[in-house]
């Protein structure tokens, strides 16, 4: 059973340096929640090997520096969609 979940901890691991993920994609990638790929790629992996966490860690410190650039990215699509939607609404009725 530990050695299933050494094993996850660093399948996760290497997707994330490889694709460059965030941890709420790789959770999805290895269908886990997010709160459980986080503390194993902050907790876990740093005693699975240590190489290896440092460059996860790069990764998740970048992705929380730049995490206020991706949510306005997100609610600028999302009222994107809206007015577009709005508008074709409006042009049906007629």
């Amino acid at each position: 059973m530990q050695s299933d979940v050494n094993i996850r901890c660093l399948k996760m691991a290497r997707h994330m340096v490889e694709t460059g993920s965030t941890v709420r994609e790789v959770a999805k990638y290895c269908g886990v929640s997010k709160s459980l790929a986080h503390r194993e790629l902050t907790v876990r992996l740093k005693y699975l090997d240590a190489s290896l966490f440092s460059r996860v860690r790069k990764q998740l410190l970048y992705h929380k520096a730049v995490r206020h650039l991706r949510g306005g990215e997100a609610t600028k699509r999302k009222f994107a969609a809206e007015k577009t939607a709005k508008v074709g609404n409006e042009s049906n009725k007629s």
